[in-house]
């Protein structure tokens, strides 16, 4: 089989497209044949360094496809069932072994491309809106890269949830994609001070929560558009790291709360991850939560879709398909 492997930290070209051994499912694991894989930014900070993980390693962290084998003690999955994953390494390949209790089936009418697209964003949109913050009709929040594969998943969640939503954004191209998903008003931050149109949008009050996925140019502004005792929810630094950070901060602008969440930490039990993952993929289902796959492109390329991520030119979700 063929797998895009990382022997050292680097740029998109650090990716390898190599052949490998097939793998066979352990005591506890089914072999899944994957037909579409996603692509995120915690790839990217894996690929880079950024995040730690011991060298070399076969990147991708999310796909959907049909299991082939299992083995030892797996009743479920059943082989040919169509299942899809998130937060388990190795996804950008032919085939994976993953822990079965890691594996969730697909109802019918969500494709396995849909699965990809929405596991490991999805879950974070619904975590973020549903957990960290919970969403309640009255409430504002500030979403950045509104347009972004979480950032439009977040924005409809956000919006069911009976929240008043506010995005981000960098194009009116991406204005228009960010309103579709729901967002009542959004900020060109390329043209316009994010923080002074919070400020005039809410008139004066602030939000009570924001959802940062870009982390070092938007973070310190961010604070201020929080009401007091607001939520500033950091999930992400597309744009690089908050440098060092004094919590005095969070005093003098209002007793303010500071989380930096990861999905692992919401989906660490089976019920939890089978509870969240079924409430995703139950409104694709039921067409109550759009999943816009931007671009699809060959698991050879996988450098190429790591350029358009970084490069922010993408909108929604960008897909591997392996050959």
């Amino acid at each position: 089989m063929k797998a895009i492997r990382v022997h050292a930290p680097g740029g998109p070209d650090a990716l390898r497209y190599e052949a490998m051994p097939e793998p066979a499912p352990g005591p506890g694991q089914a072999l899944v044949k994957i037909e579409a894989a996603g692509v995120n930014f915690i790839d990217v900070y894996q690929r880079t360094g950024l995040y730690k993980v011991a060298m070399p390693f076969t990147l991708g962290q999310e796909a959907a496809g049909t299991v082939t084998a299992v083995g030892a003690g797996v009743s479920e999955p059943r082989v040919g069932a169509r299942v899809a994953y998130s937060s388990v390494m190795g996804a950008y390949a032919d085939y994976a072994a993953v822990p079965a209790d890691r594996l969730v089936a697909l109802p019918d009418g969500v494709s396995t491309r849909q699965a990809a697209a929405a596991m490991l964003q999805g879950m974070t949109a619904h975590y973020l809106a549903t957990t960290t913050y919970p969403l309640e009709p009255g409430h504002a929040c500030l979403v950045h890269a509104a347009a972004g594969g979480v950032g439009l998943l977040l924005c409809q969640v956000a919006r069911r949830q009976g929240a008043r939503v506010i995005g981000t954004v960098s194009t009116p191209e991406k204005a228009a994609l960010a309103r579709d998903a729901g967002a009542h008003e959004v900020i060109l931050y390329t043209e316009q001070d994010f923080e002074v149109e919070v400020k005039r949008i809410t008139g004066g009050a602030g939000v009570e929560v924001v959802y940062d996925s870009v982390g070092k140019t938007t973070f310190d502004k961010g604070l201020n558009c929080l009401k007091p005792r607001g939520y500033m929810v950091l999930y992400g630094q597309s744009s690089g790291p908050v440098g060092a950070f004094d919590p005095q901060v969070l005093s003098q602008r209002g007793s303010l709360f500071l989380t930096r969440p990861t999905l692992g930490h919401y989906i660490a039990t089976r019920a939890e991850l089978a509870a969240r993952a079924g409430e995703v993929l139950g409104w694709i289902a039921r067409g109550e939560l759009k999943v816009r796959i931007e671009r699809e492109l060959p698991l050879a390329q996988a450098a190429e879709a790591h350029r358009l991520l970084e490069g922010r030119k993408t909108t929604g979700k960008v897909l591997l398909i392996p050959s």
